[in-house]
Parts: structure tokens; sequence; C-alpha cells
């Protein structure tokens, strides 16, 4: 009998996975952290040793209250000036006191600090710094974003961490880098729990705005769950039906998102991995139509050192799951991709 069972799977899948590829853009399609059309340019012009549009770019999303963007933008900018750093360096022999060069280097730094064997003392090092950015701008809430960043690296306390916290939500309530950094303090990888970890996560969501990427923190409080070296325990223990409803909010925000969006892209890697790891194949199969051929590295450099190659792997793998559940008889499968909402 389970020889049987065997033969039919492998019929299943050898029927219809071929279908299955509909709505998925090919293998040599998929694009690894693109870039959107205005941090291009600037990382472009960066390549050629010429810092003027990175602060132009970086001037305006400060200018505009534009927080997400800037955020994404720092962190992309600081790792671009981590392997190439002549223009960073000319921008800040420059414009020593820019504000925006400020947040560029302390994020630079504390990245830095973050892969070295003294991290907490390199760090703790960086706090001038991180002050200063702060002070360049006292609305902007990224500086208190990287402030969380180090406090995690530091073994800052719970009281420290809550100052911090309060600077941050104070200059902008739902901003979605603050939240993840938070998140990450409160993970039982750090200094929390899996159970304080998802009610933070869970009352973040609930007091989210329409659209806000805040409501993925749940399904990144699962992933952590999921990728705990330690392991669950008994304690510690989040029932599925927990995991289940982090998954099902952020596939309802997904669906907020029009298919192939890189807005959202990295939310929709995150939610395909906790997905298979849930093997939920089907909808993670409709996150695949719908991430289209945007590509991120996390969640998937946390489990291969080639993150594309493990997201192409992964895409496979998923149409073969669904294959293999799929009846023998009847129509081949094949589907376009789903219609969704606009961003």
């Amino acid at each position: 009998m389970a020889l049987l069972r065997a033969l039919i799977r492998t019929a299943r899948m050898v029927r219809h996975t071929p279908g299955l590829a509909a709505g998925l853009p090919a293998d040599d399609d998929i694009l690894l952290d693109v870039p959107d059309d205005r941090l291009a340019p600037a990382l472009v012009a960066a390549g050629r040793g010429e810092y003027e549009a990175a602060a132009k770019l970086l001037a305006s999303t400060r200018e505009a209250g534009e927080w997400e963007n800037r955020d994404r933008y720092v962190t992309r900018l600081a790792a671009f000036a981590r392997s190439r750093g002549e223009w960073f360096d000319d921008w800040r022999f420059a414009a020593p006191h820019d504000p925006d060069a400020l947040l560029v280097k302390a994020e630079l730094e504390v990245a830095r600090g973050w892969d070295s064997p003294a991290r907490a003392e390199l760090l703790r090092e960086v706090t001038p710094l991180i002050t200063a950015a702060a002070e360049g701008d006292p609305g902007d809430p990224v500086p208190w974003r990287v402030a969380l960043d180090q406090a995690r690296g530091t073994n800052a306390p719970h009281t420290v961490f809550e100052k911090l916290w309060a600077e941050a939500v104070r200059r902008s309530p739902h901003h979605y880098g603050c939240h993840v950094s938070a998140l990450q303090y409160l993970s039982a990888a750090w200094y929390g729990s899996h159970r304080e970890c998802f009610d933070f996560a869970e009352r973040a969501a609930q007091d989210a705005l329409p659209g806000s990427l805040v409501q993925a923190l749940p399904v990144r409080a699962a992933f952590a769950y999921l990728t705990s070296e330690a392991g669950p325990g008994p304690a510690a223990t989040v029932p599925r039906e927990r995991l289940d409803a982090a998954a099902d909010l952020a596939i309802a925000l997904s669906h907020e998102y029009t298919a192939a969006d890189p807005w959202p892209a990295e939310v929709r890697n995150l939610l395909t991995y906790v997905l298979v790891r849930l093997e939920r194949w089907t909808d993670a199969l409709e996150q695949l139509r719908l991430t289209g051929p945007y590509a991120t590295s996390f969640p998937w450099d946390r489990i291969s050192d080639d993150p594309l190659g493990q997201f192409l792997e992964l895409r496979d793998g998923v149409r073969i799951e669904v294959a293999a559940g799929l009846p023998l008889g009847g129509r081949r499968a094949g589907r376009g991709p789903r219609a969704s909402g606009s961003h």
C-alpha cells in the first residue's frame, strides 16, 4: 500500500508540476534585492564615485517625512558604502554635518560592529554617531531604529530598550523599521521570549494603519519561532492556530498590493517561507505568483549562503508539493496570477 501511494504521488507530480509554472517568472527573470526607481540612480552614481544623487535622495525623504523609504534607502546606501566607500568618504568630507550623511555613517558603523567578535564594544563606540544623526533631524525616527539595533547588540537592559522605543514611537507611531528592530530585541533569540515577541507583534498589527507593513509583524514573530536555534521547548511552544493566524494576516496584507509590486516583496518572501514551514503549499504558491520576479535576501540568507538559489529551489519544491496533492485524473494544473488590490 505504501508503494502504491508513492507511485500515485509521483504520477501526480509528473502530470501537474509543469502546469503549475503558469504565472511564475522564468528562473532567469528573477531579480535579487532590486532597488526601486528612486534608489537605483543613486547607487549607479555612487558606483561612479559621485555622492550628490544619494545626498539629494535622502534629503528629499527627510524633507517630505518619507520615513519608510528613508529607512530602506539608508540601509542600502550604507551597505554599498561598506563595499565601495570612496563616494561616501567624499560626501562626508564635503558636508561633515549633513544629517543624511551622519545617518548613513551611523548605520554603516553599526553594521560593521555586528560582524566583529568584539561586537558589544564596537557598537558602544557608535553612540556619538547615532546621537549626532538623531540631533540632525529631531523628528526623524530612523536614527532611533539604528539605536534599537545597537541596543540589541550591546546587551542593553529592558529599561534602555523601553526608553529608545518610546523615543521612536513618539516620532512615528507606525514606523515599520523601528517595529522590526523592537521585535528582534523581544524575540527568544535575544532578550525576550516567543510569547513576548508574539504579544508585541499582534498588538502592533492590530493598531496598524490599513496597508501598513506593520501588519506583517506576527509573521515575523512566526519566522523567529520557526527558526529558533534552541528549538521550541514544551513551555515555549506556540500553538499552530497562532502561527496560522499570523500567516493569514500577512496573506490579507499581501492582497492589498498589486502582483509583482517591489514594495512588499520582502514581506511576501518571508510569508512564503512561513507558509512552506507550515506546509500550506497552495498558499505558498499563490504568494510566489504575487511576488513575481522580486526575490529578497531575507529570509533566504538566514538558511543558505545562496539566497537566490534557495529561492529558486523553493519555488520548484512548492510546485512539486502542490502537484502531489492534486487529483491524478482531470485537467492538468495551470492558472494565471491572481488579481489583487492596488498599492
